[in-house]
Parts: C-alpha cells; sequence; structure tokens
C-alpha cells in the first residue's frame, strides 16, 4: 500500500509579487539621515531606511542609489554666504561620500551586498565610478551607491541622479521627498495646494514647479526616462513605488 505524502502548505502569495520596475535610480535627500535633527546621521533613520531599501532588493529589483550631503553641507548655501561655488561644491561632494559610506554599512547589515562607487577618486574609500562595473555591480545583485555627485561644480545631486539613471539604463528616477508628491505649490506653506497624480516634464518646468532642477528634469524628457516623486516617510512606500501602485506623482 502506498503511503500518501502529505499535503502541500499552500505558499501565501505576497501582494508585492511582480515589480514594475527592474531598475530603478533611487534618489534620497541627505536630511532624510538626519532624523528627526537637522544635522548629522541619525543611526536608527538609516537602519530604518537600509531595511526598507533591502526588502525591495531581495524581489529582484536591481537598484542604484544617490543620496545628498545636505544633513552636512549644502554648496549653494555656501555660497550664498560668499564662499567660493567650486570649494563649497566640492565640499558637498564629500558630505554625499559619508552619507554613502553610512547607508552602505546600514544595508550590508541588513543582508544586501553594496558597492558605494564615487566620482571623484579616493581608493581606500570607495571604488571609482565605472559605467560598466556599476551595471555587472546591479547584475549581480548588489546596490550600487553613487557618490560625489558628478564629480563636477555648479550640478546638483538630482542631475547626478538623473544622469546615473540614464548611464545604467534605469527604467524610473524615484525621488523620494517629504511630500506625498508634485503640487502646483509648496504643501507645507499653502493648506490648499493641489497634487498632481500625473504631469508632463514641459508642464513641470513651464509651472517652474522646482520638484527637481531643471536641468534633470529638461534631461529626463530628452530621454524619455520617467521620474516618480513619492512621501518617503510612509513607512513601505518604496516598495509601492518599485510595484507600481499609484502613489506620488508620475513625470512623464
Amino acid at each position: 500500500m502506498r503511503r500518501r505524502s502529505p499535503p502541500r502548505k499552500k505558499r501565501r502569495r505576497n501582494k508585492f509579487n511582480v515589480a514594475k520596475y527592474g531598475r530603478i535610480l533611487l534618489k534620497l535627500s541627505g536630511e532624510v539621515l538626519a532624523g528627526e535633527g537637522s544635522f548629522g546621521i541619525d543611526a536608527s533613520r538609516v537602519a530604518a531606511l537600509a531595511s526598507e531599501v533591502a526588502e525591495v532588493a531581495r524581489t529582484g529589483v536591481q537598484i542604484g542609489l544617490v543620496v545628498g550631503g545636505g544633513n552636512f553641507f549644502r554648496g549653494v548655501a555656501a555660497a550664498a554666504q560668499n564662499m567660493d561655488r567650486v570649494a563649497a561644491d566640492h565640499m558637498g561632494m564629500l558630505a554625499t561620500v559619508i552619507n554613502s559610506l553610512a547607508l552602505q554599512d546600514a544595508l550590508e547589515k541588513a543582508g544586501v551586498p553594496t558597492r558605494v562607487m564615487t566620482a571623484i577618486e579616493m581608493h581606500e574609500v570607495a571604488e571609482p565610478y565605472i559605467r560598466r562595473r556599476a551595471i555587472r555591480h546591479l547584475e549581480k545583485g548588489r546596490i550600487v551607491i553613487f557618490a560625489a555627485g558628478t564629480s563636477n561644480p555648479y550640478f546638483s545631486t538630482d542631475t547626478a541622479a538623473t544622469l546615473r539613471g540614464l548611464e545604467i539604463h534605469a527604467e524610473v528616477v524615484a525621488k523620494a521627498t517629504r511630500v506625498d508628491g508634485v503640487y502646483d505649490k509648496d504643501p507645507l506653506k499653502n493648506q490648499d495646494a493641489v497634487r498632481f497624480a500625473e504631469i508632463s516634464y514641459s508642464d513641470v518646468l513651464a509651472k517652474n514647479l522646482r520638484v527637481m532642477d531643471a536641468s534633470a528634469v529638461a534631461m529626463c524628457r530628452d530621454n524619455k526616462l520617467a521620474i516618480v516623486v513619492f512621501n518617503l516617510n510612509v513607512h513601505g512606500n518604496i516598495m509601492r513605488m518599485t510595484m507600481g501602485e499609484p502613489i506620488g506623482t508620475l513625470i512623464h
């Protein structure tokens, strides 16, 4: 008499089982790493953020990441106080390296292999940015953090994120902010601000909405690279964005 094998347990389907995007460029502001503070790095906030990003990476989505340096230094603000703009921008680039190393440490503690690649060479700290090597890292399932902007002054991290997104053939630039999308005016100052579910690149530029630098938006427009703007402060939004849920604003 044949023994019956025990019934198989049904797998619980994860609602996040199919990603809309296979490769994304995630842009974070440096301020998010400061947590509730206005300066420096909040270790618990970085760990929580890394946990969310790691969860997305485990679904097979390839992630490139650009983080600003505003929690340490803003080149534009320093230049406004009569500091040489080129020197100030280079200091801001170095601030992004500090943040990138903090994120790398947190992501690897969350179990995801991560590489930091810098536009300014510093071999003892991180790899130099080489496009083909970056793509290879992504194909091997590693998160790649692009630090030090483009190495050129007068270019913001928005522009650096767009450039890296185009170079690695990302399907979308995902800009994580403090608000839940693009509004017709600043929602933090105007209660009657209206959010756009979708908007064209040209309208963003014509209305001067300042969600990203004009050069970054124009570069996305010219190369048909979509932008999603969403609220990072809602837990799980990185995953929702990656899976194509209608959160934030789609610029296309």
